[in-house]
């Protein structure tokens, strides 16, 4: 089997196995699994701001939430210490769910530990691959699920999660990130935050 369709084969497995996502998002009129609908906008984010990104790199955009839904949020404690557990148990998942799925389509460890290098985010600000990574995550999360998030919060809690989320970010991704269609209140709000 050649890379693209190894390629080709271990994204159909991601998409079949987040296709299960009880939850559901609906956008242009299509509802989507939540995590199918976040894995194809991981994969077109990354291939606008990365064209030439690795085949690890590709593989790991796609499956970054696999199954996120199995490990809810409301099964640890409600503050800082159980969001950082949740966090850290969430990473774990992804990379032992990605491994199975991966090893199935018929990578070899070589490339699988590259994925799970990515998935836990090792060596963040040292290494271009999991920058780059982090930078796709911040943009889908600015360009898709910024303003939904900015219309429940106040503008404080707002200002605080996008000057975290743009210290997490390259040069690079700035720049990206000031080129998304914000609306005018969400523009207004960037601005404020990256300027404070």
């Amino acid at each position: 089997m050649g890379d693209a369709e190894k390629l080709a084969k271990a994204f159909e497995l991601f998409d079949e196995a987040n296709s299960h996502d009880p939850n559901r998002e609906t956008w242009k009129g299509i509802a989507y699994p939540k995590e199918v609908l976040y894995a194809l906008r991981m994969t077109e984010t990354l291939n606008e701001f990365a064209p030439h990104a690795s085949e690890a790199l590709q593989l790991t955009a796609r499956c970054q939430h696999i199954c996120r839904w199995e490990i809810p949020r409301g099964n640890y404690e409600m503050n800082r210490v159980g969001y950082l557990k949740w966090r850290q148990d969430l990473k774990k998942f992804h990379a032992e769910r990605a491994r199975t799925l991966l090893e199935k389509a018929g990578y070899d460890d070589i490339v699988i530990e590259q994925v799970e290098f990515l998935l836990l985010k090792k060596q963040l600000k040292r290494s271009e691959e999991t920058q780059t990574l982090e930078d796709v995550i911040c943009l889908v999360f600015l360009k898709y699920y910024f303003e939904p998030f900015a219309k429940k919060h106040d503008a404080e809690k707002v200002v605080d999660i996008l000057q975290k989320t743009w210290r997490k970010m390259s040069d690079d991704g700035h720049n990206a990130a000031l080129q998304l269609p914000f609306s005018d209140s969400a523009r207004e709000l960037v601005i404020k935050a990256v300027s404070g």
